[in-house]
């Protein structure tokens, strides 16, 4: 049998770099955002080689933001990886898009190619909201590009959104959220707002933290989301992941339980046979790699480290715990070879007793409190973590 592997392909192009955004894109040429897919279809043909013994399941062209590319070079991507590649012919494949860049035209090449669902960078559906994170549109041309993607006919449609924005209120969250619920998309992904270092947001916040909505006020949106979401149809199955029954986002799922992928592109992680990996991160040096020489893979993967054991079992708890479902200790035997609570005993004990997790055998799960402080909670089964 083949094994399954999920494919992530990154377009690190966008149209304007938001002010909070610390992915690896930029804005470019359209001369260079071709070039770049004719090097990304030279390292498809030439990866694929090594992944003859598999079977493609899930697909993810991510970003920067795929959708500013011509419909022709998402073609030839999706040619490349079909040709190259043996994919499952039910694979989930996603490509993201942010409003006002994408035609009916795109969206129907899309299709056309195999691509069957589509994550929308909303946000915010208050236009103050948006413009305070440097988004490059309106809640209405989202509007009016979610119709289009409707019409096109695509029928698995994700919306991004994000919480504790600079000024936001609980009644502005409340506001977008029933906006985009009355639309109806298969899957919300409801994320805080992360304040990295070297964004800009990093420069105008860091120090005023004051201006950012309180922990407090973080959680309160937090209970909320999972309250009305929930009364309209959504169950959350991962921290901050919801969806109506049978639309879980199938590749993020293999992240958070150890599926083997395969990054390609600029920057892109891989996780193969227990080791990890990251393509090339530098533009020019990337696309100056010949793909087809001798020393192609030492040129083209950087950070390369092989997990150990206890690296995995850390992995399969931090990951897995993300998900409502929790971790299985069935899985846990069948992975290891061990039982998770010889292993994990003490951990699992404490934190049952705190009621930060629960237990219905075989499955262990976050509370409701235990999601509240999920950092501490996952940091306890790091074993090199610092005694309390």
């Amino acid at each position: 049998m083949r094994r399954p592997l999920e494919l992530y392909i990154h377009i690190p192009f966008c149209a304007r770099k938001c002010l909070y955004c610390d992915f690896l894109s930029q804005t470019a040429s359209e001369m260079v955002c071709h070039g770049y897919v004719e090097q990304l279809l030279e390292e498809i043909g030439c990866q694929s080689g090594y992944y003859q013994g598999y079977e493609v399941v899930t697909i993810y062209i991510g970003g920067g933001t795929p959708s500013i590319l011509k419909a022709e070079d998402i073609q030839a991507v999706m040619e490349a990886v079909k040709k190259n590649f043996r994919v499952d012919r039910g694979a989930e494949i996603t490509i993201e898009a942010n409003p006002g860049t994408v035609s009916r035209e795109k969206l129907e090449a899309y299709l056309d190619c195999g691509i069957n669902r589509i994550s929308l960078g909303l946000q915010s559906a208050d236009d103050r909201e948006l413009k305070t994170l440097g988004r490059i549109h309106t809640f209405d041309e989202f509007l009016k590009t979610y119709q289009r993607v409707r019409e096109a006919g695509f029928h698995n449609v994700n919306v991004d959104l994000m919480s504790a924005l600079p000024g936001q209120t609980l009644s502005s969250w409340r506001s977008t959220m029933k906006k985009v619920t009355m639309m109806k998309p298969e899957h919300i992904s409801a994320y805080s707002l992360m304040i990295e270092e070297g964004t800009l947001f990093y420069e105008m916040y860091h120090d005023h933290p004051e201006l950012l909505p309180t922990e407090e006020e973080d959680r309160e949106i937090y209970y909320a989301s999972k309250a009305f979401l929930r009364e309209q149809g959504y169950e959350r199955y991962e921290i901050s992941n919801y969806a109506r029954p049978g639309f879980e986002c199938r590749h993020n799922i293999g992240y958070w339980t150890g599926v083997e992928y395969l990054g390609l592109g600029l920057g892109a992680s891989s996780y193969i046979q227990n080791f990890r990996f990251s393509n090339e991160a530098d533009l020019e040096t990337y696309r100056k790699i010949n793909m087809r020489g001798e020393d192609a893979d030492q040129r083209l993967h950087q950070n390369i480290s092989e997990l150990s054991q206890r690296e995995q079992m850390e992995e399969f708890m931090i990951l897995g715990l993300r998900m409502s479902r929790g971790v299985s200790g069935s899985e846990f035997i069948r992975r290891f070879g061990l039982n998770m609570w010889n292993v994990y005993g003490d951990a699992l004990h404490r934190l049952q007793e705190n009621r930060l997790i629960e237990v219905e055998s075989p499955w262990v799960r976050l509370t409701d409190f235990g999601v509240d402080i999920s950092n501490y909670v996952l940091s306890e089964f790091l074993f090199d973590r610092e005694p309390d």
